[in-house]
């Protein structure tokens, strides 16, 4: 696609450009999807998918649209282009509307962050089939108790090559591969609780073994009978390392350029001063060799850089697009996430249970919200109970809630075991005293 590539997306720029455009982004992409479902015994999914896509950017006059087709034949291509120049000169004028500033583009764009697995071509339909089908076994030897049990396997292989007209030009192919199971329990008590194992990585031979995920999977799911709600109150809270990015959701999203430059987030002026505990320390690293979200440059195709956002819980730095940088007169320096990591702790989530005296374990968050603007949040929360180190029951129909301001300031302990599949590697954590509502 490398030569291809080029050649149109410069063909549909200079065309655009033609046509009456200042500047123009023309982002073209080919994906190859493939699917594997089986449930109950049976293939339930065989699915490929292969799509070829042009999505374009387009600025006339500071005024600004987004347009996007699959179909590729440059005559079809011609009047898109033409259509979408046109139709933007009936938009209103945005002075902030213009690609970004050249000098925040990066000077290589072919540094290898191993995020294509070269043997991806190798893989047959066999090989995947099989994969999905053990996963199911593997589930199903567990437990009797079993009303139904699903497993998967997916891989995508995709290209996608980027242009601006005021200079930028980037490449990027990468693979992706994830295999699940999802399985439900019958609860004599009534109910019938669910749980899911799986992992998610760029290399097919890094896919967590079969049996691993399919047993996993139901002893989760086992644990969750006799599930209840239980009194409310203040309790200490360990959060699951599977779902504990749920919760830096809260901070990410109020450290938007946009909910700064709308005065819609309690985080702001806190930059350089204290939002969290000293135990958290939050490190954006895109250059991770076969990370989930490594990457050169980003969307806009600002460079990408290895940043410190939260440093022993003082903000460092929010993220800001190139928009809202030109509204607010800041510098840009991308306003999504790549890979994240953390300062890591001494403590397995073994040894923190057995510390607690009164506690809950939060393996799955139900719903919920949290308000950027003031910082209160409440989640639905299914766990287990903790008493004197000891795990008693599950629990579940409970919410957690307060605000972000004191909440954070609760985080006692990081544990020393980052989730592996996933972009944000973040471990199991502590909170004392955080508000439970159940019965």
């Amino acid at each position: 696609m490398s030569k291809d590539g080029l050649n149109l997306a410069k063909w549909a720029i200079d065309k655009a450009l033609k046509c009456g455009a200042n500047q123009a982004a023309v982002a073209i992409s080919n994906q190859r999807d493939i699917e594997v479902d089986f449930r109950d015994r049976k293939m339930e999914k065989l699915q490929e998918s292969t799509q070829n896509s042009l999505a374009l950017r387009i600025f006339v006059d500071k005024k600004y649209s987004r347009h996007s087709t699959c179909d590729m034949r440059k005559e079809s291509l011609e009047k898109f282009i033409q259509d979408a120049v046109a139709m933007t000169r009936y938009l209103t004028p945005d002075e902030y509307r213009s690609l970004p500033d050249p000098k925040y583009y990066p000077q290589k764009t072919n540094i290898d962050l191993d995020i294509n697995d070269k043997k991806y071509s190798a893989i047959e339909t066999e090989d995947r089939v099989k994969i999905a089908a053990a996963i199911e076994q593997a589930a199903l030897a567990q437990s009797d108790k079993i009303i139904t049990a699903s497993a998967g396997y997916s891989d995508t292989h995709y290209q996608v090559f980027r242009m601006h007209s005021n200079g930028f030009a980037g490449q990027t192919e990468g693979t992706a591969f994830s295999s699940y199971a999802q399985v439900t329990v019958n609860d004599p008590n009534g109910g019938r609780p669910s749980d899911w194992e799986g992992g998610d990585t760029r290399y097919y031979n890094e896919l967590p073994p079969v049996e691993e995920i399919g047993k996993n999977a139901v002893q989760r799911a086992l644990s969750r009978i006799g599930q209840k709600k239980i009194a409310s109150g203040l309790y200490t809270m360990i959060v699951d390392n599977r779902v504990a990015a749920r919760l830096l959701s809260m901070l990410t999203s109020a450290i938007t350029g946009q909910a700064l430059q709308q005065k819609s987030t309690y985080l702001d002026g806190m930059l350089n001063k204290p939002i969290a505990a000293d135990k958290l320390t939050v490190i954006e690293d895109p250059f991770i060799k076969r990370g989930a979200s490594s990457r050169i440059y980003d969307g806009e195709g600002l460079a990408a850089r290895k940043r410190t956002i939260i440093e022993k819980g003082v903000l460092k730095e929010y993220l800001i697009d190139d928009y809202y940088g030109k509204k607010m007169g800041i510098a840009p320096n991308s306003g999504s996430l790549s890979n994240v990591v953390f300062e890591y702790g001494a403590e397995s989530q073994t040894s923190m249970i057995k510390s607690v005296k009164k506690g809950i374990i939060v393996n799955s968050f139900i719903g919920g919200n949290s308000n950027t603007t003031t910082g209160d949040f409440s989640f639905g929360i299914i766990g287990q109970l903790v008493e004197n180190g000891e795990i008693i029951m599950p629990v579940n129909e409970m919410n957690i809630s307060g605000n972000g301001k004191e909440f954070w300031q609760k985080l006692t302990v990081m544990g020393n075991d980052p989730y592996p599949y996933s972009s944000v590697k973040i471990p199991t954590l502590l909170f004392e005293d955080v508000q439970f509502s159940g019965i």
